[in-house]
């Protein structure tokens, strides 16, 4: 069960897509899970061929938990134990073929019951795993590991000590960390391994049927890791009032030649200049993980989305820094279509490096956000208004908009955090560019 978020501590696998012997390729996307805020297709970080599936369809199971065992393409499959049933699909699987249950003399037999997470098969029955290695000291790990890596192996509990870098250099990657983290273990943490205080039913009614205890699930998850950000990590909060005079008569001009539905709006020059702005400000973009900051490889903004019905989800704009305008634009209405009907990708959910909220459209001036650990910053941006603006001597009204940052006191101070709102309105001050 993969870590989709600092605030996930278990997940329910609604459906899979994959049986075994089917054959995946890295990016592909196996299952569906439930967290308490959303459902999410969960990708595969490795090619090879499913091998077993070891959690039933509707099962809720802590993170870090085997889903499936991989083989690499041309293997042969490991001894197997009979697969646990797959809700309603199980029929579908079983060696009398699909029609099986149809066919039946006393007819259809119903559903099979979900059942907890198999027992593994004992590790020498197994292929050994491929990314395991003697433990190295913790400044050659942190030297070695990317920081998604670093951040990937934080949220899951994998040991880097034990992992072997498959980059350059015999550098950890994230695929590396999947698979460390998918390789059988003498010891599986299933819901019977855990002690009886950390217990979690092995089987629950389905939070996407109840949208009363999805939606305190979510406030529940939500308060728990904000509780968390506001303990642990020490706010610093600054805050600028940006002149969006230039920005706003050069977008006017660019929509005019657009047609309706590609017209670009106001966040995505915002979206755009914090990208840029942060990939100049390293400390502003990353991870504090292990007691250290980890920078970002790359900058995938989180970008906050309210749900319907209430909760806030916070998916990654990949590369953002690298997009134009209209793929920004592109990118953030698939997220929000995705986010609020439940297709979002698990890579999306594990990736932000920093989150932006944007708030103007609720009318809402100035926003204070808190930062989502292990990210180390959050960008705020309230409504585009018309407000008296001194320039040149003269007074006039001028659309603004009021920027803020909550940063991680343990990374960066305020002449950092200064910087950072500056090159945001900098970049703002040139639109043509962005």
């Amino acid at each position: 069960m993969p870590s989709l978020g600092a605030d996930m501590d278990a997940g329910t696998l609604l459906k899979w897509y994959v049986g075994p012997g089917d054959a995946v390729r890295r990016g592909d996307v196996v299952a569906l899970v439930d967290t308490s805020k959303a459902e999410i297709e969960v990708e595969i970080f490795e090619d090879g061929v499913i091998d077993r599936r070891l959690v039933a369809e509707g099962t809720r199971v802590p993170v870090g938990t085997v889903l499936a065992t991989v083989r690499p393409d041309g293997a042969a499959a490991a001894p197997r134990a009979p697969e646990p049933p797959v809700g309603p699909h199980a029929a579908a699987e079983s060696p009398a073929g699909p029609h099986a249950a149809a066919e039946s003399p006393a007819g259809p037999e119903p559903p099979a019951a979900p059942q907890p997470p198999a027992a593994l098969a004992p590790p020498a029955a197994l292929a050994p795993p491929a990314a395991v290695a003697a433990p190295t000291s913790s400044a050659d790990r942190r030297r070695r590991a990317s920081p998604v890596a670093r951040r990937a192996a934080a949220l899951t509990g994998v040991d880097l000590a034990a992992v072997t870098g498959t980059g350059p250099g015999g550098a950890i990657t994230r695929a590396d960390v999947e698979l460390a983290r998918a390789a059988p273990r003498p010891r599986v943490a299933s819901a019977q391994a855990l002690p009886p205080s950390e217990a979690l039913p092995s089987s629950e009614a389905l939070p996407h049927g109840a949208p009363a205890d999805r939606r305190r699930a979510m406030r529940e998850a939500i308060g728990a890791l904000m509780a968390r950000s506001k303990r642990e990590i020490p706010h610093y909060h600054l805050q600028l009032e940006i002149d969006l005079g230039i920005a706003m008569r050069w977008l006017h001009e660019a929509n005019l030649a657009r047609p309706v539905a590609r017209r670009l709006l106001p966040s995505a020059l915002l979206l755009s200049a914090v990208a840029r702005a942060a990939a100049e400000t390293p400390s502003m973009n990353g991870f504090w993980v292990d007691g250290a900051f980890a920078p970002a490889d790359g900058v995938h903004l989180g970008v906050a989305i309210s749900l319907r019905g209430g909760g806030l989800i916070a998916p990654a704009l990949h590369d953002a820094d690298r997009r134009t305008l209209e793929e920004i634009m592109e990118g953030v209405r698939d997220l929000v279509a995705r986010a609020r009907s439940g297709t979002l990708r698990s890579s999306e959910m594990s990736d932000p490096t920093l989150t932006v909220t944007n708030l103007g459209d609720r009318g809402v001036d100035l926003v204070h956000g808190v930062i989502y650990p292990p990210q180390v910053a959050l960008v705020g941006f309230g409504s585009v208004r018309e407000r008296p603006w001194a320039a040149d001597g003269m007074l006039g009204a001028r659309p603004t908009v009021i920027a803020t940052l909550a940063a991680d006191h343990r990374v960066s101070d305020g002449h950092a955090g200064s910087r950072f709102l500056a090159l945001i309105d900098h970049r703002l001050r040139r639109p043509e560019a962005l």
